[in-house]
């Protein structure tokens, strides 16, 4: 039985003014009730029901604390409250304190212990009333949490929303992107700032609940309120605000995982070039075949020593004249990025090993190597140096900041950093640690004209860098991982973002890849590879020169280019209100309910919608027009159609869903001439004879 308090000693009357936009503004009063033997915090949110911390039952209360492992729920009985804090005594953990502040668009609410001697909590836990059919998301980029397999498996059904999920708020290779944030479809969001491990519980233990718990000798966290992109924006800007890269980093990118330097290109033409030859047969095809590229990365091996990662030194055999080819590459209007890792090999492990600038870390291979501590000031600026800032000075301008996200961390309390914090608390925070030690040491030097892109981020780390979206199986069901995981990371506050098109490794397909490219064009980041560790002129299997693939590259290739400014732009309009480039339909038009079903249709800043496609042999496509607009189809621009209905369209291999906001102005130009082009220009297999002599390599 629920029971109001009115009580003037065990009423809680807070007023205060929300405001949810100019002119537009909220008395609200804050309450507490009873329940079951349990404290009910009734929060008022002006842009949508009010936020309930309850019980769940009368054995499971509504804020309560763990220690060694038992769960204990603080009552409604023993309690003081002055105005703003909220104290329980001679509870298992001594004096709890409770303080709630609430102010302009959100609400503050802290825990702790009280100064006497009971024992330090391990870990915090409320319960937030959900509705029967209130929406969750954000939180991870992975489609559900556990090992990464699982977002591609065959028969998955989650989609953007988490509701039915539990997600330990952890990160994990290699799909690595997380946040102790979410938004709710009544309107609040939820986020704690705080490196701790946690949950969320998204009515999966029970129906009617969202248990967030985190770890901690306290718990402090926000409610935002107003409507979702309101929300999306707040987190967004008071966690970052994001990084915004150069104009060149939003064109098409090339790469491969490995890049060997052969005697013969790939049609056996022999080699002149005084480059690694995969790297030279990938700019002269391209060339050749129109495609463009703005940038052009390199995974390990690329140094020497054992694992192609000793000292940032390049290995002179399979990368010759090093610097002569980033020169090469930027003659050609390419920019040359770089794989690194915050690990040291070679003589800079046996130096950081001395000087004690490591973490003990879990044993990763028979190789030495060490990761840095990056709370270690001299470690840190020593790594910086010869690493990262080295390359800088050669000209590299893109690092690809690979793992930090587990694979070799430990999350220990035996253990501490330099800093003094235990290793368990400073785990979810060394992505951004490393991140920002890589951003300082290459910023004096290239000043803004470079990017940053790990595959781990949480809190705070979308300041330094963009985000690709680790090892993507390239099954079907991998690149649908992607299309959710760029709209989730979106909400979170990483609005530059890509996937490896085609997959990183597992089951490449031509029809994936081909849906991969249409996808990757209108992501905030398009990136091709590895392609197998080869072109498309070179596949392992049938057709091996696979002229349909390179022409649909070409054409994705070319009108990424167009798109390339409208992309830059909103980027920096990222960075400056917290606006992600890429919008799920519900931040553009939350108040249609198919926008929140439609999770495939997403829209690309304001005025270009898209419906990505992933399921193997799709003729036919539908997707949800937002209603409210007229929207001019990219593909055909003499068919116009009014929003506020689901359409079908015809869907060749070839073609992606594309609408454009009548009156925006946007011309994607003619985009059927343009794959016929492409296929006309495909069809005619470059000589590689012929592209070297033009160099002058003979």
């Amino acid at each position: 039985m629920k029971k109001s308090i009115t009580l003037p000693l065990l009423a809680w009357t807070i007023l205060s003014v929300f405001c949810l936009e100019p002119g537009l503004s909220v008395a609200a009063e804050l309450t507490f009730a009873r329940e079951n033997g349990h404290p009910v915090i009734i929060i008022p949110n002006p842009a949508g029901p009010a936020i309930r911390i309850q019980p769940v039952s009368k054995k499971t209360g509504s804020i309560g604390f763990e220690i060694n492992g038992k769960r204990h729920w603080l009552p409604d009985k023993s309690m003081k409250w002055d105005g703003s804090t909220c104290t329980w005594e001679k509870s298992p953990a001594g004096t709890v304190r409770l303080t709630v502040e609430p102010g302009q668009d959100r609400c503050r609410l802290h825990i702790e212990p009280g100064s006497d001697t009971g024992p330090v909590p391990l870990k915090w836990i409320i319960h937030i009333a959900a509705l029967p059919e209130e929406y969750f998301t954000g939180a991870l980029e992975r489609v559900v949490d556990g090992h990464q397999n699982k977002c591609w498996e065959k028969g998955i059904q989650t989609g953007l929303n988490l509701r039915g999920e539990f997600v330990e708020m952890k990160v994990k290779p290699t799909i690595s992107a997380y946040a102790p944030f979410y938004i709710s479809s009544s309107n609040y969001g939820f986020f704690t700032e705080t490196t701790w491990p946690g949950s969320f519980d998204f009515c999966k233990s029970g129906e009617e609940t969202v248990e967030i718990a985190f770890e901690g000798p306290e718990f402090d966290f926000w409610l935002y309120f107003g409507t979702p992109l309101e929300i999306v924006q707040k987190h967004a800007l008071e966690a970052g605000p994001p990084f915004c890269p150069p104009a060149w980093a939003f064109g098409p990118w090339r790469w491969r995982d490995e890049h060997k330097n052969r005697a013969a290109y790939y049609d056996s033409t022999a080699v002149h070039a005084p480059f690694n030859s995969e790297l030279v047969e990938d700019i002269l095809m391209m060339k050749a075949l129109d495609i463009p590229c703005t940038a052009y990365w390199v995974d390990r091996p690329w140094a020497i020593g054992p694992r192609g990662f000793d000292d940032y030194e390049f290995d002179p055999v399979r990368f010759p004249e090093a610097e002569a080819m980033i020169g090469w590459l930027n003659g050609r209007g390419i920019e040359f990025m770089l794989w690194i890792a915050p690990w040291v090999m070679g003589k800079m492990n046996e130096t950081a090993i001395d000087s004690n600038f490591i973490l003990t870390s879990k044993d990763y291979d028979t190789v030495d190597q060490e990761l840095i501590d990056f709370t270690h000031p001299r470690g840190r600026q020593w790594w910086m140096e010869n690493g990262p800032a080295r390359l800088a000075r050669m000209g590299v301008r893109g690092y690809k900041l690979d793992r930090a996200d587990g694979e070799k961390l430990m999350d220990t309390f035996d253990l501490k950093t330099a800093s003094g914090k235990t290793y368990r608390e400073n785990y979810n925070d060394y992505p951004r640690q490393y991140v920002e030690a890589t951003f300082k040491a290459v910023q004096p030097i290239l000043g803004d004209n470079f990017i940053l892109f790990p595959r781990a981020q949480y809190t705070g780390s979308s300041r330094y860098g963009g985000l690709w979206a680790g090892d993507t199986n390239g099954r079907p069901e991998g690149l649908r991982s992607v299309i959710i995981g760029m709209q989730r990371c979106s909400i979170m506050g990483y609005p530059v973002w890509g996937s490896d098109t085609g997959g990183y490794w597992g089951d490449f397909s031509h029809e994936t890849c081909m849906r991969w490219l249409a996808f990757s064009c209108f992501s905030p980041i398009m990136e091709v590879g590895p392609t197998n560790n080869r072109g498309f002129w070179d596949n392992p299997e049938p057709p091996h020169y696979d002229s349909e693939l390179i022409a649909v590259w070409r054409l994705y290739a070319k009108l990424r280019m167009k798109l390339k400014p409208y992309i830059h732009a909103l980027a920096r309009e990222a960075s400056e209100t917290g606006t992600p480039i890429v919008r799920p339909l519900f931040l553009a038009c939350p108040d249609q309910p198919e926008s929140w079903m439609d999770w495939q249709t997403f829209m690309l800043g304001p005025d270009i919608l898209v419906s990505a496609i992933w399921e193997p042999d799709a003729k036919t496509h539908s997707c949800y027009l937002p209603a409210g607009e007229t929207w001019i189809n990219a593909w055909d621009t003499t068919m116009k159609l009014e929003g506020g209905q689901i359409i079908d369209m015809d869907t060749p291999l070839y073609k992606i869903p594309v609408f454009i906001r009548d009156g925006s102005g946007i011309d994607l130009g003619d985009l059927e001439h343009l794959y016929r082009e492409s296929l006309d220009i495909a069809a005619r297999k470059p000589d590689l004879g012929g592209l070297e002599r033009e160099q002058g390599w003979q």
